[in-house]
């Protein structure tokens, strides 16, 4: 017989409710600035600037000491590791920085993606050993939520059963051990978009995905009112020769998570997924603008997709800090009204909002 035990005390439930929703407040989202030393060094690489500490301090010190206005469209932040122990020109600790704006401070926890043998290159996601403790510790550092990114793919064969049960079971432990030291744990089960998968095939993967990923949170008396969900947009493969309207995307998405996610879980912040800046707005507001009911907020959690305009034109040199800092600021007020479902394109955007953000088999 299924027997109830005490998980969490209603003050810590209440906590992590209180977190998420405030994080997920109509009209706001989150920013992904948590992206590795290795990562980021592509994204510099791009603009011919030395991957270096200073220049990765420098980039993110832009995108944190932007018009407090922020925070109306942007409610929390991911950090890397490095990143939470970095300071602002101004000599404040970034999450110092970040909180005296009102947003939520959140870190990325997971250790990386480890393959499954016997598998078709399909992987599962490290890092469970000493995850308690860590978490105890950026509680302590001030962190509110944290990140894990699971990685699931399209093919033949793929995504196998043993790939959805493992990366399942994997986001629950996660989820439960960050809730019991505090932290909201965003889930984020990614379907990669590479493929020339059509929309429907991605529809049935993302429901097969996200059944076994909620069933899972279940088994592991994870509270949802005390988690957010970090989605892909259910799209076609990057390489299907045939494309799909923005409304199209929308119902297919919207269909599949009504199918899925419980009405309990505040938010889904879309991950973009190396979608265009431009594009990602553009679907996001599709999405909330589906004349179907939807039971949670329907937002953002964007890295590339914030910040490729910003980084475009700050080329590394302190004379465009200005010119960085507001092409990142009205790429958040874009999605902010995005996830309103209120974005009206006036047909300007720059080069660098419509340029394909796309890599193969992104690692992050």
């Amino acid at each position: 017989m299924t027997h109830q035990f005490p998980s969490l005390s209603p003050e810590q439930k209440k906590e992590l409710s209180d977190i998420a929703q405030r994080i997920v407040a109509p009209g706001k989202g989150i920013l992904a600035a948590d992206e590795s030393t290795g990562t980021m060094g592509k994204r510099l690489q791009k603009i011919n600037v030395e991957n270096t500490e200073e220049n990765r301090r420098c980039f993110r010190d832009i995108l944190f000491s932007s018009d407090p206005s922020i925070s109306n469209s942007v409610g929390g932040v991911i950090f890397f590791h490095e990143t939470l122990y970095q300071k602002a020109d101004c000599g404040k600790l970034f999450p110092q920085v970040i909180k005296d704006k009102g947003i939520v401070v959140g870190i990325k926890v997971d250790k990386g993606t480890a393959g499954l043998n016997g598998t078709d290159g399909e992987t599962t996601t490290q890092g469970l050993d000493g995850l308690s403790e860590r978490c105890a510790q950026y509680k302590k550092d001030g962190c509110d939520f944290a990140k894990w990114r699971c990685v699931l793919k399209i093919s033949d064969g793929c995504p196998s059963a043993l790939a959805i049960a493992e990366n399942a079971n994997v986001l629950a432990r996660y989820a439960s051990i960050c809730q019991q030291n505090g932290l909201v744990p965003i889930v984020e089960p990614e379907i990669l978009p590479d493929g020339t998968h059509d929309l429907q095939r991605c529809q049935y993967v993302t429901e097969k995905v996200l059944a076994a990923v909620y069933k899972a949170l279940s088994d592991h008396h994870v509270y949802l009112e005390g988690t957010l969900l970090k989605a892909n947009m259910v799209t076609a493969g990057h390489s299907c020769p045939k494309k799909f309207t923005p409304q199209e995307v929308a119902m297919a998405t919207v269909t599949a998570l009504r199918r899925t996610v419980p009405a309990a879980v505040p938010g889904i912040c879309f991950l973009s997924g190396g979608q265009s800046e431009e594009e990602a707005s553009v679907n996001l507001n599709a999405i909330n603008q589906v004349p179907l009911h939807r039971p949670w907020k329907l937002t953002f959690s964007y890295g590339r997709a914030l910040q490729a305009s910003a980084l475009a034109a700050w080329q590394g040199k302190t004379e465009n800090k200005k010119a960085a800092q507001e092409a990142f600021c009205t790429r958040a007020k874009i999605n902010g009204l995005a996830s309103k479902g209120e974005y009206k394109p006036t047909g300007s955007a720059d080069q660098a909002s419509m340029q394909s953000l796309y890599t193969t088999s992104y690692i992050y």
